[in-house]
This record gives structure tokens, C-alpha cells and sequence, in this order.
């Protein structure tokens, strides 16, 4: 008697038949099993070149910006976006992308580039003529090629419309129009950007939040800053990260003959997708003298000093177990380049104090998270 074949129950049809055809309706994978791979999930990080920041922007790990996603960095004239967008193209180079730098400012030099660590062979600049026009070069491209790609687009806030270049120079002309172009330019390149593994990192201007109304004054000491771009920027970003000078005396680096060389940048996540927005650090910038960008090594004290581990004085001591290192604060750096394992201790100081310990909850949040605006920076 010949067996009965298996059948699948009328009205029945598995997963992965269901999968195929919402693929092949989309023209493009769209449907995953989450048990096998998630689009969503953040597999590769660019680092900022600051080891602080890396450590504060995803919980649990050291991160940097993330790969598939939009990120924002926006921040005060003069406190270093463009030079951290250099760093960060120079860390992409490095992970084998191709780098386009949309530049609407015509402000970037070659040799800028190079000294921060820049491939010009594997850099495209564009000029960013119109906002509508950067959005559609960033569609072609990911269509064009499947190389990873990191976008620069330096800076939204002084990128025109159409409308803004063709027509006349009364603001209310055009008003919110850039807006609703981000708006819809971003809906249809989310996706693309995460199944290409592609990463856009906008810069943007932090300008004063002008509130009105009877709450404006409260408003404006809790929200001092707000970004251009309109709301849907602000939602389509996975991660914005704010830069502002800090209040106090020591806000610029000085050479030895007192000539400004660098500045002293607070950074505070305004968003995090990744469970640490408002989290903050300090780092310097250097952009006046041969060596440019951030100071990642001169941070690490900061980040560390309030550890139980340490014990201050005219000399700080570390004591890590039966470890134990005198240090001057003067000489951090040199004893960093002199002590390869004193370095070793100080990373994994970082990553016990930074990282696991808010994964955690070790440790009393306010030590994490940043203080009001106008707190704590006047020493």
C-alpha cells in the first residue's frame, strides 16, 4: 500500500514563501526573519577618535557612529564639527568605505583632509549646490554600487532649496520649504541607507531656541538650543550628538607662547537609539598647528580621575589590585606613552567605569548624565 504523501494544511503557507513574496513585490528585501538577521541591528561602529565618546554612545559596548544609520553633529561656531567629520571620514577610510563629502560651505582645504587622516583617492567632494540635489545624489549613489559608504553632508544649515537659490532673498518666500523637502528626502532614504550598510553623518548648527508664550523662559533654560532642518530630521536621526564650548578658564589650548592652538569642546548626546541619550564628555580639539583633531589620550583623565581606583593629591596614585602607579596630572600623556601597561589599566579603568558600570547601574546616575545648562563648567 503506497504511503499518503505529507500535506501542508489548506489555507497554509510557511514563512519563508510568505518572505519571498513580499521581496519580490517590494522589488527589494524588506521582509527578514529576525531569528536569522535584523536589518535594524547596528553591526559596525565608526569611531569618533574619541575613545571617551565611542564609550558613552551605545550601552554595554564601545560604539562610535553607527553604520546603516543617520547621525547628527551639531554644534556652536567654532567647536569643531567639521574637524571631527574629518577624523571620522579618515576612521571610514580606514574601514575600507568610500567617503562623499558633501561641503555647501566651500570651506574644505585637501590638505585639511590629509592631515586628519583623509584618503583623497577614495574621497569624493561634491559641492552641495541645493538640498534637493544632494538628496537625490545620495539615492543614485547607493543604487550605483554596493561598496559601504559613508555621506558628509557639511552642513544642512547652510544648504539652500530651489526655491531658496532661484528665488529672491525675503525669508518668508520660502518659508519651511527646506523642511518639508528633508521631510520627504528622508522617508525614502532610510531604508536604502540600512540594507546598502551605508552611514550619513549630517553637521548642523545649534542656534538659540527663541521661544513664545507664557512658559518661554522656561523653555528656553531647559531647551537653550534647538537645530535647522525641521522635525523629521530630528526623528530620522538614530543618533545626535552636540557640541558646545565650554565655560572656563581653560577653554582654549595655548602654546608655549600663549598663541590659541586648540579648544576644550563639551559633548552631550541630545538622542541615543542605543539607551544613553544625555550622557556627556570633553575632549580637546586641535586645529592650529600641524597635527589637527581631537585629543583622545588627554581626555582619558578626565573620564576617570572620580574612580575609587584613584587617590588625589600633588601626585595621583592608581591602585587596581596589586597594581599601583604615581602620577603627576601634568604628565598624563607622557606617562601614557612611557607606561605601556599603565595605559592597559587606564583602558580597562574606561571600560569598568564608562561602560559597564551605567550598563549596570553600578553607580550613581548623576555621575553619568549631564547637568543643566550653565552647571559645572565654570572651574
Amino acid at each position: 500500500m503506497a504511503k499518503k504523501k505529507a500535506s501542508t494544511p489548506t489555507g497554509r503557507v510557511s514563512v519563508a514563501d510568505l518572505m519571498k513574496m513580499v521581496n519580490k513585490k517590494a522589488g527589494q528585501d524588506v521582509a527578514h526573519d529576525l531569528t536569522v538577521d535584523s536589518p535594524t541591528e547596528v553591526k559596525q561602529w565608526i569611531p569618533t577618535s574619541s575613545h571617551w565618546l565611542d564609550c558613552i554612545i551605545a550601552k554595554g559596548k564601545v560604539a562610535g557612529i553607527p553604520v546603516g544609520k543617520i547621525s547628527e553633529i551639531a554644534g556652536l561656531e567654532a567647536t569643531g564639527k567639521s574637524y571631527m567629520a574629518a577624523q571620522i571620514a579618515a576612521n571610514a577610510h580606514k574601514m575600507g568605505m568610500l567617503v562623499v563629502y558633501f561641503d555647501s560651505e566651500s570651506a574644505i582645504d585637501p590638505d585639511f583632509l590629509e592631515r586628519a587622516g583623509c584618503d583623497l583617492s577614495r574621497l569624493m567632494y561634491i559641492q552641495a549646490t541645493n538640498v534637493e540635489f544632494v538628496l537625490e545624489t545620495i539615492e543614485e549613489l547607493l543604487g550605483a554600487t554596493d561598496e559601504q559608504i559613508l555621506f558628509v553632508w557639511d552642513s544642512l544649515a547652510l544648504t539652500p532649496s530651489v526655491s531658496d537659490v532661484e528665488g529672491d532673498f525675503n525669508p518668508n518666500s520660502s518659508m519651511a520649504v527646506k523642511a518639508r523637502i528633508l521631510s520627504k528626502g528622508m522617508s525614502k532614504l532610510i531604508v536604502p541607507i540600512a540594507n546598502k550598510q551605508a552611514t550619513l553623518l549630517v553637521l548642523n548648527q545649534l542656534k538659540a531656541n527663541i521661544t513664545t508664550g507664557p512658559m518661554a523662559h522656561i523653555t528656553a533654560m531647559t531647551t537653550p538650543y534647538t537645530t535647522p532642518g525641521g522635525k523629521a530630521m530630528q526623528y530620522s536621526y538614530s543618533l545626535r550628538i552636540w557640541l558646545t564650548g565650554r565655560k572656563s578658564k581653560s577653554a582654549f589650548i595655548e602654546d608655549d607662547n600663549g598663541f590659541r592652538i586648540g579648544s576644550e569642546v563639551k559633548c552631550r548626546l541630545e538622542k541615543s537609539r542605543f539607551g544613553t541619550a544625555g550622557r556627556f564628555c570633553t575632549f580637546r580639539i586641535l586645529w592650529g598647528t600641524k597635527e589637527i583633531g581631537v585629543q583622545d589620550e588627554e581626555s582619558w583623565f578626565d573620564a576617570v580621575k572620580n574612580s575609587s581606583h584613584m587617590s588625589s593629591g600633588s601626585w595621583y596614585t592608581l591602585t587596581m589590585g596589586d597594581y599601583t602607579k604615581k602620577f603627576r596630572p601634568s604628565k598624563w600623556v607622557e606617562t601614557l606613552q612611557e607606561d605601556p601597561e599603565f595605559k592597559e589599566r587606564i583602558l580597562e579603568l574606561i571600560q569598568t567605569e564608562v561602560v559597564q558600570a551605567f550598563d549596570q547601574r553600578n553607580s550613581s546616575a548623576s555621575n553619568f548624565y549631564d547637568k543643566p545648562e550653565g552647571e559645572g563648567d565654570e572651574e
